[in-house]
């Protein structure tokens, strides 16, 4: 599976990041380091020094810029090597690859493409833990399987009803029913309505609601996610059309969710999870963080497994049903752009 690679990666919570200390991290098998100045601007280089390929990550920061501590190649932010130790000369091409960087919505982000084309407003417009109008919990997991096969896991919900049937425990109806699905021009967006549910903070077995879920698929595998528990006739009063959030009875939640591939066959996995601050509190963001533990580790396990199947598969092939059609949509959208970014390449040289 081929990635789009003009799309911003995120790679690490801002928390992650030390001021003045740098971060190794990957992204599509490329080592890359990443460094805050005091200044607070951020930074994005290739991990490799030029000279013997030490890490760059085991550097020091120095200002804006970065020296190598193997034999003390000092790095602007650029990539260009600016100093080297008892040499007056340094060459032009004593550099390396440069990377756009941007902190938001409590991520840092990596432009992975043709650096010209960096844009920040295609960064996914997620809810940053920082947040104040939510309540939110965060963490990450890393896979030993590709990100496609975590991409496809979030695009096709149906598996809530079996691999999640001991946490979120959606029931047989709900794999039974097709959620509404949009393109978007980045991604896919998702619409369901579940009638006449238990609410978040059901008492008793008649203390239902309508559920409304909605989420956005983006582009390089970015889940956006808002939930909330409405009247009991909600849906049918607005001929399940979406509804207003504002109206909500209660239990609106949001969630950010971004898959990285770090290499070929390992990836990771970042998430918040919390309520709106006005349906929730801290109590409720630490049960939702509790479930989400549990959810996402059946998750993990499940498609471990099914990567390790792929492995031992010499010809592997699926078959695909009617809740695939949002798989197939976006791997479209993903095989056209890679397309084009080839296409792009091959013309500029």
């Amino acid at each position: 599976m081929r990635y789009v690679r003009n799309c911003w990666y995120v790679v690490a919570w801002g928390t992650d990041l030390e001021p003045e200390k740098p971060l190794a991290v990957s992204v599509l098998g490329e080592r890359i380091v990443i460094w805050q100045a005091a200044d607070g601007n951020l930074s994005a280089l290739e991990d490799r020094c030029v000279h013997r390929l030490a890490p760059l990550s085991l550097g020091r920061c120095e200002g804006a810029n970065l020296r190598c501590m193997y034999h003390g190649f000092l790095y602007s932010r650029n990539g260009q090597v600016i100093e080297i130790p008892g040499q007056e000369h340094v060459a032009e091409t004593a550099r390396v690859k440069s990377y756009p960087v941007i902190l938001r919505h409590s991520w840092i982000w990596v432009w992975m493409g043709d650096e010209k084309a960096a844009d920040p407003s295609l960064i996914p417009p997620a809810v940053g833990y920082d947040n104040s109008d939510f309540i939110l919990g965060h963490g990450q997991l890393d896979y030993a399987a590709e990100a496609r096969l975590i991409n496809d896991n979030l695009l096709d919900f149906s598996h809530l009803t079996y691999v999640h049937a001991n946490s979120f425990g959606a029931g047989e109806d709900f794999a039974n029913s097709q959620p509404d699905i949009t393109r978007l021009e980045r991604g896919i967006r998702f619409q369901r309505w579940t009638i006449g549910q238990p609410g978040p903070r059901a008492t008793g077995p008649d203390d239902t609601t309508d559920n409304f879920m909605t989420y956005d698929f983006l582009l390089p595998g970015v889940l956006l996610m808002q939930s909330g528990s409405f009247d009991v006739g909600t849906a049918e009063r607005l001929a399940f059309a979406p509804p207003d959030f504002e109206d909500a009875k209660s239990g609106v939640t949001f969630t950010s969710q971004a898959v990285t591939p770090l290499t070929e066959k390992t990836s990771r996995y970042f998430f918040s999870w919390g309520p709106r601050r006005d349906h929730g509190d801290e109590k409720m963001r630490d049960a939702l963080m509790q479930l989400a533990d549990v959810a996402f580790g059946e998750d993990k396990a499940i498609i471990e497994a099914q990567q390790r199947v792929i492995d031992d598969t010499p010809h592997p092939q699926i078959l695909p049903t009617a809740h695939d059609r949002g798989i197939i949509f976006f791997n479209r959208l993903v095989e056209r752009l890679c397309r084009e970014e080839q296409n792009a390449a091959e013309a500029a040289e």
